[in-house]
């Protein structure tokens, strides 16, 4: 779904300004402290968006000082990576002992697991940046891997940082366009872009180590996976020939994961199939061509793995979303006849 909070600080009694503001950043963002030169008369900007799992949020603050610290991290850790796109300003992180400077067209990339202090505005000038949170399980890497990344200043004006840059300017500009139902696909798509950065960057450094270079490719693999969903000839083989490897390589990148390859291009399938049956604008779409259109052509073997996935049928699922989301009576009516009908 599609939510948006917003705050301005001239909405706010100015000795309530800055408490208020960092209590919104919290939430968005991790437990942190935070300081300003500037708290007696705090001024900030912020719109959080929550758009599917994960969370955007484009602010313009005045100078601060915000810190993560190893108790704060020990007492609450949300388990997000959070990536920083300055638009205006500069951020300074330091971690573990080394600093790192950021300025607009580049990507600041922070793990709430570590610790972290960074000083966000030049002088009394005020930051303007965008943030984006993603929960670190839906980007299928290890800490360790994380911790290498996050020693990288991305650039935001070319390639892969490009695409994701243009995606969050492009979400925070205009957010009242989208309807709620797309946030899952929003989130995808960010999912998506930041996976394909970071395999992007860790083939970069010829220097990696084998196990570096194989989770390289399987997040630019897993990467392609989600962007074909709708193939319906998309299948092992193929994907192992759009990477130029094996069959046995690409069943080798899976040998660690929770699932083979043929179960990750299902399983995948199958939840954004589930998504857009609980989708109340797509309720006069037959659930056979929903399934057809993420790659699911054959409407019995489609019906049978989406029982044995969620526990019950695709025409069941679709009625109790949508009953559930507010849809009208004779909506709800209408699927039911044309359940009935199949």
């Amino acid at each position: 779904m599609v939510y948006e909070t917003a705050f301005t600080s001239e909405d706010v009694p100015a000795a309530e300004r800055f408490d208020r503001w960092r209590e919104l950043v919290r939430r968005a963002h991790a437990p942190l402290e935070a300081d300003s030169p500037h708290r007696a008369d705090f001024r900030a900007r912020v719109r959080v968006l929550s758009v599917g799992a994960v969370t955007v949020w484009p602010a313009e603050f005045r100078p601060v000082v915000l810190r993560r610290t190893p108790e704060l991290v020990r007492r609450h850790d949300p388990r997000t990576v959070h990536v920083s796109l300055p638009l205006r300003g500069r951020l300074r992180v330091v971690r573990e002992g080394r600093a790192d400077g950021y300025g607009p067209g580049s990507l600041c990339v922070l793990d709430t697991s570590r610790p972290c202090e960074m000083w966000a505005g030049d002088g009394d000038g005020p930051y303007s940046g965008i943030g984006l949170e993603v929960p670190r399980d839906l980007l299928h890497l290890p800490p360790e891997r994380l911790a290498g990344l996050t020693r990288h200043r991305l650039s935001a004006r070319e390639g892969m940082g490009a695409l994701l840059a243009q995606f969050l300017t492009t979400v925070a500009a205009d957010s009242a366009r989208y309807r709620p139902s797309d946030g899952p696909r929003l989130a995808a798509v960010a999912v998506d872009l930041l996976s394909a950065l970071f395999a992007h960057t860790l083939e970069s450094d010829h220097a990696l180590p084998p196990e570096d270079q194989r989770r390289a490719l399987l997040l630019r693999v897993k990467a392609y996976i989600r962007r074909h969903l709708h193939d319906p000839h998309l299948s092992p083989p193929a994907i192992a020939a759009a990477h130029h490897i094996s069959l046995s390589h690409l069943h080798r990148l899976f040998r660690d994961e929770d699932s083979t390859v043929s179960a990750f291009l299902r399983d995948q399938r199958l939840r954004r199939i589930r998504q857009d049956l609980s989708d109340p604008a797509l309720y006069r779409t037959p659930i056979h061509a929903v399934a057809a259109r993420w790659g699911l052509t054959d409407p019995s073997a489609f019906s049978r793995a989406f029982r044995v996935a969620y526990g019950t049928s695709p025409s069941d699922h679709r009625q109790r979303a949508l009953a559930r989301g507010g849809t009208p009576t004779a909506v709800r009516g209408g699927l039911m006849a044309n359940a009935a009908g199949r």
